[in-house]
């Protein structure tokens, strides 16, 4: 398990980065900081969809499918039944992609409100962290942290579209 996060420090140091340059964005009320912000919320959110895409064909020495519901904890511990935990699994995910796609929209002000952004933010990402810690795979940590950031943002006020509007 730590070979597998410490795989992921490049990637982390990526979105470290991502994030301080949207932070810079965003503290001086430049519209492109907006964009990408809502880009990367999109992407959160699609990126959870690939639990419902076929497992592709292992490759010899390359890493495990993060994204297998089956492999859940509570399918291989608790005994749950595959299809019911699935069936858990889908409706969590639609939660998450519409959730995270009306966020991104109301992040640039299009089709959704931006007063609408906290809450759609708090339940996007409040549905993400349940499902990747009801389906976890240790390559998934950084889908946790994308979602503690975004609460935080969120809930502590600290920015949010229709502040920076006013």
């Amino acid at each position: 398990m730590l070979k597998t996060i410490a795989g992921l420090a490049p990637l982390a140091v990526v979105l470290a980065a991502l994030g301080a340059a949207i932070w810079w964005m965003l503290s001086r009320d430049m519209v492109l900081g907006k964009w990408v912000l809502a880009a990367v919320m999109l992407g959160h959110g699609l990126v959870h969809a690939m639990f419902v895409l076929p497992e592709p064909a292992a490759k010899a020495g390359g890493t495990e499918w993060p994204f297998g519901m089956a492999k859940s904890w509570l399918v291989t511990a608790a005994g749950l039944d595959v299809n019911v935990v699935r069936v858990v699994g889908v409706a969590f995910i639609g939660v998450v992609v519409v959730g995270f796609v009306l966020a991104a929209l109301a992040t640039v002000g299009v089709v959704m409100p931006s007063s609408a952004w906290p809450a759609l933010v708090v339940i996007s990402a409040t549905a993400s962290a349940v499902m990747l810690a009801l389906f976890f795979n240790p390559q998934l940590v950084l889908g946790l942290a994308i979602d503690a950031v975004l609460l935080w943002v969120a809930l502590a006020t600290v920015w949010s579209p229709s502040a920076a509007a006013s």
